[in-house]
């Protein structure tokens, strides 16, 4: 590779920096803190060796647990952290590299900075490399946090749950820089390769749920599999830490094949064209099969997780065992009622937290099309500010009916019971989703620079969601999220006054928004 080909590198990654410098830091901290905050959470539920030694016992023998969390291979509390919070600070690293790198690549291509950039003295490898310099400094980040906040459990333990995490992300920054250059659109590039890490926790849990050792082929055919084996806290296997390394210089070797083998803007799977007659005749038609393929993939992926918690349920006992500590932060979680429906209620809390994603991302495909001017030839036509909005609007409000119903269904095929409370229970959580869907609207309607900043209000609400309960964090702190007003079904009581306060208020959101966006100019 010639020096020639790497030109401005330096200025690139300054660039990508200073664009991310709110985002990398609040997802750094939160993947990092997770781990790290999980040590104090962990003591105070288990504090004693005989606790841990039961918790460690009945999740090995409890293959649905094994499925989500893997197997506990030690009964330190370093050892729990690793268990409890190892596979989902791995894959939520993975999340944060592939939105860098295709936000860096791809998405620059796409809205057309990087032609402008490029017309300067930039190499032609040089945004791939600054997109992938940027993802590294964020895992070393997280690699650091979690090594500081564990050390006192052990240095070597806390050092190699942190590699383990931030190998993961590098595997994937790397996959998403390939994927980067095969597809036209960003959105696909991020979509296949969250399918691929999808697969990759399938893959782990279908391993771990068939024995305790992590030794199923299945686990080692997965890099959610290898942060696991990696085995911090308990006898380190250090080198296992050289598969995601050998995985990621082999998948940057490629990437960078591929970027000098076409031209800027092109891909090697472009996007068929066609004519926009019949079905794509319309705005609301076309958003449609825009945002039908994601769509679609976060249907069968509700559906399957519904299954997969669903299953689990009758096991919640087994989390907890005769630990009150334990069982009140469940309660918290999920209802106040049985154990099992305060598991299940946990549950679709987390999926209604999880598809807000969704509809925020929903919404926030109108800022992309205006950005990237794509939606100034439907402007120009018969087609009102309005009318465009509306039918991306309607995917962003009526996509989360469908796949929380699938939840729900995925939920009931898995538990075998109860289906009109688990559906209800489903659709209790769409005011709050709506509800940050609004806050969407009315961002990007009238302060469109700071639309992306939806993004950060919903993840801050999944944190609060997430690990708010098991930091008991005070109830002011969790109401702060329009999800800790909803009545925790199934096992409680149904309570209108908040699902229809919080209705009005997402109603009153996109009105402002799209008052705003009649008031200003297009582009912003």
């Amino acid at each position: 590779m010639s020096s020639a080909g790497l030109t401005a590198t330096g200025a690139l990654t300054r660039l990508a920096l200073r664009r991310d410098r709110l985002m990398l830091p609040v997802w750094a901290l939160v993947t990092g803190g997770m781990v790290a905050s999980g040590a104090g959470s962990l003591e105070g539920l288990y504090g004693t060796t005989a606790q841990r030694a039961e918790l460690a016992a009945s999740m090995n023998a409890n293959s649905s647990m094994r499925s989500l969390y893997g197997p506990v291979f030690d009964d330190s509390l370093g050892g729990l952290v690793a268990w409890r919070f190892g596979t989902f600070a791995a894959v939520l690293a993975a999340v944060m590299s592939l939105i860098i790198v295709v936000r860096h690549t791809r998405e620059e291509e796409e809205t057309g900075r990087q032609e402008m950039l490029s017309a300067a003295a930039v190499g032609r490898r040089a945004p791939l490399t600054a997109a992938l310099l940027t993802a590294l400094t964020a895992n070393a980040a997280v690699v650091l946090i979690v090594t500081a906040g564990l050390a006192g459990q052990g240095a070597a333990g806390a050092l190699a749950l942190g590699l383990a995490i931030g190998g993961t992300g590098m595997v994937f920054a790397t996959l998403a820089a390939i994927v980067a250059q095969l597809t036209e659109s960003a959105r696909l590039a991020k979509g296949l390769t969250a399918g691929v890490l999808g697969l990759a926790f399938v893959l782990r849990a279908a391993g771990d749920s068939g024995g305790a050792d992590g030794g199923s082929p299945l686990t080692w055919l997965s890099p959610v599999g290898w942060a696991e084996n990696v085995r911090a806290f308990a006898g380190e296997r250090w080198w296992v830490l050289l598969l995601p390394a050998a995985a990621a210089l082999v998948q940057t070797a490629l990437a960078y094949r591929l970027t000098a083998r076409r031209d800027l803007g092109m891909s090697f799977l472009p996007t068929r064209p066609g004519p926009a007659t019949g079905r794509l005749a319309t705005a609301g038609a076309l958003a449609l099969r825009l945002q039908r393929g994601t769509l679609l993939g976060w249907s069968a992926g509700f559906l399957l997780g519904g299954l997969v918690f669903g299953g689990m349920a009758e096991g919640a006992a087994d989390i907890v065992g005769d630990n009150e500590q334990a069982r009140r932060i469940f309660e918290r979680m999920g209802g106040q009622s049985a154990l099992t429906d305060a598991f299940l209620a946990t549950m679709v809390g987390l999926f209604g937290m999880v598809a807000a994603l969704f509809a925020v991302g929903s919404v926030l495909r109108l800022h992309g099309e205006e950005t990237s001017q794509r939606a100034e030839p439907l402007l120009a036509g018969p087609v009102g500010r309005l009318r465009w909005a509306a039918g991306h609007l309607a995917v962003a409000f009526a996509g989360p009916v469908l796949i929380m119903l699938l939840a729900g269904l995925g939920l009931y095929g898995g538990h075998g019971e109860d289906l009109g409370p688990l559906l209800g229970a489903s659709l209790v959580q769409l005011p709050a989703i709506w509800t940050l869907a609004g806050l969407a609207v009315l961002l990007w309607g009238a302060f469109p620079k700071a639309a992306v900043a939806g993004w950060g209000v919903a993840g801050t609400c999944l944190a609060l969601g997430w690990i708010g309960p098991a930091l008991d964090l005070p109830r002011a702190v969790l109401n702060l999220s329009p999800f800790g007003h909803l009545p925790r079904l199934p096992g409680q009581e149904m309570a209108w006054t908040p699902v229809l306060a919080l209705t009005a208020l997402a109603a009153a959101l996109v009105a402002a928004g799209l008052a705003g966006l009649r008031r200003r100019d297009m582009p912003s």
